[in-house]
């Protein structure tokens, strides 16, 4: 029995009659950490919208633990186990960090919601001082460690995390690098990680997917990356990928 989790095949999408994904294949095992990387406007963004149903497939299969998902919405999407960080994180700025969190539980009885809060707030214990807060005072750290809480709530195992060092300052992208390996082994759930800096995605994946102009065009061992390598003429130093 194959051990993928998710497996995608001639993956198309775009917006509009705009054509940004032209046939994308890969797939990615339980428990494993796979990152997409690539310059801004290659489909990054746009390929996680698709996965997660925010964005419609114009072609191609998105199969979810044995089952296409590629019609289903969001919704069911994510009561099949898909979870989403998205790029800007979007919390809920007129709510606390509790009922943001409470936000991503909604799926669940209130006993398993109640649950899957504490489990997070162990996991994120930053999270615990600021549960009173509202969403939109927090600093740019605070609300992406609650927006991969609010994730977590919702039980996912494969998530879909999309640029999670934008923006934020050097500290808080080690303390996020920290708290993603421990929870990729407490969880043994699978990451899809979308990153522009080299650091943080070759010191996660397990392997590393590069797309360009809306195709996946090879897979680069993380060691090469760290090595300060470039890949195919393509990968420009760390330095700039961080300041695109």
């Amino acid at each position: 029995m194959s051990n993928e989790i998710l497996t995608v095949t001639g993956l198309r999408a775009g917006y509009d009659r705009i054509p940004i994904l032209f046939g994308i294949d890969f797939n990615v095992a339980s428990g494993e950490f796979v990152g997409i990387l690539g310059h801004n406007g290659m489909g990054k963004s746009t390929l996680l919208k698709t996965l997660m149903g925010h964005l419609p497939a114009t072609g191609g299969k998105i199969i979810f633990d044995g089952d296409d998902i590629t019609s289903l919405s969001p919704a069911q999407r994510a009561r099949r186990g898909l979870g989403y960080v998205p790029q800007g994180r979007q919390i809920f700025p007129a709510l606390n960090a509790l009922d943001n969190l409470r936000v991503g539980a909604a799926r669940l009885d209130r006993a398993s919601a109640s649950h899957a809060i504490e489990r997070v707030l162990e996991e994120l214990p930053r999270l615990k001082p600021i549960l009173t807060r509202a969403g939109g005072v927090l600093s740019g750290g605070e609300q992406q460690i609650l927006a991969l809480g609010r994730c977590l709530c919702s039980q996912p195992r494969l998530v879909l995390l999309d640029e999670p060092t934008e923006g934020i300052q050097p500290s808080i992208i080690e303390e996020m690098k920290e708290i993603l390996r421990a929870l990729s082994r407490s969880r043994r759930m699978s990451v899809l990680l979308v990153e522009q800096n080299l650091d943080f995605i070759s010191d996660l994946a397990d392997r590393v997917l590069v797309i360009q102009r809306g195709l996946l065009s090879e897979e680069v061992d993380p060691e090469v990356l760290r090595r300060g390598e470039v890949v195919a003429g393509y990968l420009p130093s760390s330095d700039d990928v961080i300041k695109s």
